[in-house]
Parts: C-alpha cells; sequence; structure tokens
C-alpha cells in the first residue's frame, strides 16, 4: 500500500513539475511577443511622428526597412507562441482523453466492489466473520483486514473526486489555449496585412531613390568620409588620455598599475572597471526611450547594393530635447567638439563610455557623474528631423559592441 502511495506522489510532482516548464515556456515566448510589440510603438513613435515626406528618401526607406523588419520578428515570435499553443492543445487532448477513460473505469471498479460487498458482508455477516475467528490473533488479523478493505474503499472514492476535478481542469485550461490560439492567429493575419502595406511602401521609395542612385552614392561616401576622421579624433582623444595616465610609470608611483597599451589605473579605479565588468548586460540605455537604427560592426548599408558601413558603435534615435544620460558612474574624461556636435566621453577604470552628436553639454573635464545623471541634449537634425545619440563603449584601446552591454530595453 505504501509504494502504491509513493507512486501516487511521484507521479503528482512530475506532472506539477511539468506543468511549470510549460508555464514558463509560455511565459517567456508572450514575453517575447510584448517586447516586439512594444519595440514596433518606439519605431512608430520615434521613426515615423518626425518623418519629413520627401525631404531625405534614404531615410525614410532606413525607417519603413526597419519597421518592416520588426514586423517580421514579431510575425516570427507570435506564430512560435502559437505553434507551442497547438502542440499544449494536441497533449491535452489526449490526456484529456485518457483521464477520462481512468475516471470511467474508475467508477465501474467502485460501482462493483461497492455491490459486492453489499450482497456479501452484511452488518450481521461482519460480526460472525470475527466471532468465527480460531483464536484471538486470527481475529485481530480479520479485524485488521476489515478496516484495511474500508480504507481502501474510502480512498477509491476520492481518487474519483480527484480524478473528475482533473478532467474538470483540463477542460477548462483546453478551451482557454484554443481561444488564446484563435486570438494569436487572427493577430498575425493582422500583422501580415499590414507588413504587405509596408512593403508597398518601400518599393515605392526604392523606385525613387534608383532614380537618383549615383547623387546618394556620392553623398554617402562624403558622410563615411566624414565620420572616419570623427572616429580618428576620437581614436586620438582615448590614446592622448592613456598616454598622459601612464606620465607616472617612470616614477615609480606605489600601486598603480602602468601598462602601457592601457589606462594606469589606481587602486580605485581596478575596482570601479572590475564593478562595470560585472554589469556587462545589465547597464541602463544612455537615453530614456529609443531605438537601435544602426548596429555595431560591418553591416551593408540598408538601402544601396555595394556600400558598406563600419559602424564603430550604435546608433540609437530617440525624442526629440531627449537628455543623453550617464550608463555608469565614473569621471568626465574629456569633452570634445567636432563640427557644432559634441562628444562627452566618461571614463569607468580602464573603460570609456562615449556620448556623441549632443547638441548642449551639461558636464565639464574632471567632473565624477553618478549612474543615469543627465549629460546634455542629443543634437536633432533639421533635414531628417531625426535626434540620434551616437554611443560607443571602450576598453583602452579596443572598441566594444555596446550592445552586449546594454540591458533588453
Amino acid at each position: 500500500m505504501s509504494k502504491k502511495i509513493f507512486l501516487f506522489f511521484s507521479i503528482v510532482l512530475l506532472t506539477v513539475t511539468f506543468s511549470f516548464g510549460q508555464s514558463a515556456k509560455q511565459k517567456e515566448l508572450e514575453k517575447k511577443r510584448a517586447q516586439l510589440q512594444q519595440e514596433i510603438a518606439r519605431v512608430n513613435k520615434l521613426l515615423f511622428s518626425t518623418q519629413k515626406e520627401g525631404k531625405n528618401l534614404l531615410n525614410n526607406l532606413e525607417d519603413i526597412n526597419k519597421k518592416i523588419q520588426v514586423r517580421t520578428d514579431l510575425i516570427k515570435a507570435i506564430s512560435a507562441e502559437a505553434n507551442y499553443l497547438e502542440g499544449q492543445v494536441r497533449k491535452n487532448e489526449k490526456e484529456l482523453k485518457k483521464l477520462e477513460e481512468e475516471l470511467e473505469a474508475l467508477k465501474k471498479d467502485y460501482a462493483e466492489m461497492i455491490l459486492k460487498s453489499y450482497k456479501s458482508k452484511s452488518e450481521q455477516s461482519k460480526l460472525m466473520f470475527l466471532l468465527s475467528s480460531e483464536d484471538f490473533f486470527q481475529g485481530y488479523k480479520r479485524f485488521r483486514y476489515m478496516q484495511q478493505y474500508a480504507d481502501f474503499r474510502k480512498k477509491q472514492g476520492d481518487s474519483i473526486v480527484v480524478k473528475a476535478e482533473k478532467v474538470e481542469d483540463l477542460t477548462r485550461k483546453l478551451q482557454v489555449q484554443k481561444v488564446q490560439k484563435q486570438a494569436l492567429v487572427s493577430k498575425n493575419k493582422k500583422e501580415a496585412e499590414k507588413i504587405i502595406s509596408e512593403k508597398k511602401t518601400q518599393e515605392s521609395l526604392v523606385k525613387k531613390i534608383k532614380s537618383k542612385e549615383r547623387t546618394y552614392i556620392s553623398e554617402i561616401k562624403q558622410k563615411q568620409q566624414q565620420e572616419r576622421d570623427i572616429e580618428k579624433a576620437i581614436e586620438r582623444v582615448i590614446r592622448e588620455a592613456i598616454a598622459a595616465s601612464n606620465k607616472d610609470k617612470n616614477k615609480n608611483t606605489p600601486n598603480v598599475d602602468t601598462k602601457s597599451s592601457g589606462f594606469a589605473l589606481t587602486p580605485e579605479g581596478k575596482a570601479l572597471a572590475t564593478r562595470f565588468e560585472e554589469n556587462r548586460g545589465k547597464l541602463p540605455w544612455p537615453v530614456t526611450e529609443g531605438v537601435v537604427t544602426r548596429n555595431y560592426g560591418v553591416i551593408p548599408h540598408p538601402t544601396l547594393r555595394g556600400i558598406k558601413i563600419d559602424s564603430k558603435g550604435i546608433h540609437i534615435t530617440t525624442k526629440k530635447n531627449a537628455s543623453a544620460r550617464a550608463v555608469f558612474k565614473g569621471i568626465v574624461l574629456a569633452i570634445q567638439s567636432v563640427s557644432g556636435r559634441n562628444a562627452v566621453y566618461i571614463q569607468h577604470g580602464n573603460y570609456i563610455s562615449l556620448y556623441n552628436n549632443l547638441d548642449k553639454v551639461y558636464v565639464t573635464k574632471g567632473q565624477n557623474v553618478v549612474l543615469k545623471q543627465s549629460l546634455g541634449t542629443v543634437f536633432t537634425d533639421k533635414v531628417t528631423n531625426k535626434t540620434v545619440l551616437k554611443f560607443q563603449i571602450w576598453k583602452d584601446t579596443s572598441r566594444q559592441n555596446p550592445t552586449y552591454w546594454l540591458a533588453r530595453m
């Protein structure tokens, strides 16, 4: 009897654990869908609400490309969630059928047991069964048998109640899952219709751009050269700062790390760098609201074939008059001004977070800053009407991919 009880509780425990895993998986899929829906809302708000039609076709095409990309990801996420629910529905339908069969068998067995008990064991026959014992020991054994039989009948009745409740619960769960799946299918259909409309706009913009492709290519190459000049200036600022920090290495200053390839760090600087590293993937965004409109690394131009973009950081499109904020505590290493735009360098040990394309600056060189402190206002381009923060992270003279350092928005 004890083995049966142990087996029963083991099955219940496994069922609960499995159900929890299913729930966690579904929550993960729902979370991903919600994040993509929020990103589409940000794209609409930050890219399209400020778009100037006809002013910059390349910019408009980049915006629609971004929107199509995010909506495509959303459709995939919704499909994955719907497919998961479909699998759960099929699995639960099989489980429901099995439970109903088990319940029916239990009821049948219980009815037969009650009937046999009624026919063969009246109260008088029970008493005679006990009194006819040859000795006290046999009488006690018969009494225990009768108790165990009564307990077994009670447990059988309880099992029927439990099984019936499980059938009822699973039936309700199935109904909910079917409604959820149908809602997801309807939503996917609506998203697919929207993407068809967006692709028509995309095709129209591509045709207009093709007619002036040479002009656009020339403009892009000119901008790329300007970006390369700015990147050289950024690299020069960092190398000069590293050289300045290493001036003490010939003075035999105690407790200072004086590696020539990187910043000479005090113990406090090392501790700050360690804390910065520990927050990899958890740093707050340098703006309160934004959409990444250019990723890190060498990437193909989003609209013109054959042109590559060597992106040293990420571009985050944000709202007008947005403030850039420090992603971690540190000290203002430098403030650089190029072509009327400003860049603020914040040092975190041997790490640097760089906030470029600022209009106004609210901090000064050498100033200590705290987490999320406002550093300046992000510049808004009068032609595109876009407000874009150019954000970078460095470790000594090595560029980092900021995407890996920032928390998911």
